[in-house]
């Protein structure tokens, strides 16, 4: 019995490692970049939106930047490289979505919009322009937005690049 586990593990040990190791195309991240991309480059994001937050559009794009480093292999270079990101914010808003009784917001949403256009090189069929759009809500209760708007664009901006980066990268 414990020789059959014995080898039941092995061959399971083997089967995983295999997987892990196929053709150096896949990542825990769920990311499938090909080993013959090497480097990225992520343009300015400019920020066109009525509503405009003057660090955001410094903070989205070292965000992508930071996104790609962590999760992949690849290296950023400023200029043309075999993947490109470029786009701009075109959203910014706050928006009421609950009433309370005293018609006050009882619950606000920021919500971030970013146009993204997505350029491959070495498989041109993978490019795409699409927009992308996160947001998140807050109460008023818990104080004014400028007290809150740095940490709530922060989780804005983390899912946002998660997004860009799974389309690119993952093929979500």
């Amino acid at each position: 019995m414990k020789k059959n586990l014995s080898k039941f593990r092995i061959a399971l040990i083997i089967a995983l490692l295999s997987v892990f190791q196929s053709c150096g195309t896949y990542s825990l991240s769920g990311a499938s970049i090909p080993a013959e991309m090497t480097t990225t480059s992520v343009q300015f994001f400019e920020n066109t939106s009525a509503l405009v937050v003057p660090y955001l559009s410094q903070q989205f794009t070292e965000g992508l930047k930071d996104r790609i480093r962590n999760q992949s292999r690849l290296s950023i270079v400023r200029t043309e490289a075999d993947a490109n990101f470029e786009g701009r914010i075109t959203d910014y808003s706050i928006r009421p979505v609950a009433i309370q009784g005293n018609d006050r917001a009882g619950l606000d949403r920021i919500t971030v919009t970013v146009s993204v256009k997505y350029t491959n090189v070495l498989n041109p069929e993978l490019n795409f322009e699409q927009s992308f759009q996160a947001f998140q809500e807050f109460s008023v209760n818990q104080g004014p937005i400028q007290s809150q708007e740095q940490k709530l664009l922060a989780l804005i901006i983390r899912q946002l690049t998660e997004d860009i980066f799974n389309k690119a990268f993952a093929n979500w």
